[in-house]
């Protein structure tokens, strides 16, 4: 449920309701980039030209000018999302259900709605989460509804980031035996890559100086959408069908310092998946549900 104007910082109130429409040409080579990241075809990952799930994130993207960039790669404050002062921004976690079929090559239109700005208090001091609804169309009408969740803290890095402690056992759920399991080694080329696809210009994904320094984490962060991209590219390799609904979080931060574990397995009525480090400890938890 949207909160009420009562339950947002009064600061940010106007902002609550603020629309924003871009419209975009779903162009291949954006997708056949994407395979290539993924050691996969273009009609593999895309059959019948249809665009596969969560890859709407290389599309409706801007590039703000250089002079307009903050000290982290990101847009400086201000414009459409609200001014929150906190410097560290992160992607926490989404939403999305696929009522519809999007082809390449056709135009698109995305219409972002801000939905919610909450203020919380964490581990690692004040928290302000954004909250930003999409609808995307195409010729056909609305194809993808999506909710994400972005969040502002302090200079202070989560506790997580720091090196971790070895694990008595893992942690979540406890994953059977007959899960699909995919290890994957990320490095610096893989996580700059992903960023270009998706012009994301955030620094902590392939500047080491700049995320060991001034961020404070032990290694270059995997992207919360890329592991949510090789997640959903693990149950379409294992699982058939369509996939109807998907929602993420992010739990921990990833680094490249070490590999890690994508799994999927079945649960009740859909598809429970995540990543874990290699001491079993979830870094981003999934559910998907898959219509035949």
């Amino acid at each position: 449920m949207t909160p009420t104007k009562d339950a947002v910082p009064q600061e940010y109130a106007d902002f609550i309701g603020r629309q924003e429409k871009r419209t975009d040409r779903l162009d291949s080579h954006r997708i056949a980039n994407l395979a290539a990241l993924l050691d996969e075809s273009l009609n593999a990952l895309a059959p019948g030209r249809r665009l596969p799930p969560l890859s709407h994130w290389l599309y409706f993207n801007r590039w703000a000018p250089q002079s307009e960039l903050g000290d982290d790669g990101h847009p400086k404050r201000g414009g459409f999302m609200p001014p929150v002062p906190l410097p560290r921004r992160m992607f926490a976690g989404g939403r999305l259900e696929f009522r519809d079929t999007l082809v390449l090559d056709e135009e698109a239109e995305r219409v972002t709605t801000i939905t919610s700005i909450e203020r919380k208090t964490g581990s690692s001091g004040e928290l302000v989460f954004v909250t930003v609804r999409h609808e995307i169309s195409g010729p056909r009408g609305v194809a993808i509804v999506e909710e994400q969740d972005i969040v502002y803290r302090g200079d202070t890095p989560p506790s997580a980031a720091q090196a971790p402690k070895p694990a008595a056992k893992a942690e979540g759920k406890a994953v059977p035996s007959d899960a699909v399991i995919s290890r994957v080694s990320v490095n610096p080329v893989m996580l700059f890559r992903f960023s270009a696809l998706t012009d994301n210009g955030h620094r902590i994904h392939y500047d080491y100086p700049y995320v060991t320094k001034v961020e404070g984490y032990p290694g270059l962060v995997v992207h919360g959408p890329y592991q949510a991209v090789l997640l959903a590219d693990l149950l379409r390799r294992n699982i058939p069908g369509r996939v109807a609904s998907y929602r993420f979080q992010a739990r921990r931060p990833l680094f490249d310092t070490a590999p890690f574990e994508c799994v999927a397995w079945r649960e009740n009525d859909g598809i429970s998946l995540m990543t874990r480090d290699l001491e079993g400890r979830a870094c981003m938890s999934a559910q998907a549900r898959i219509e035949s």
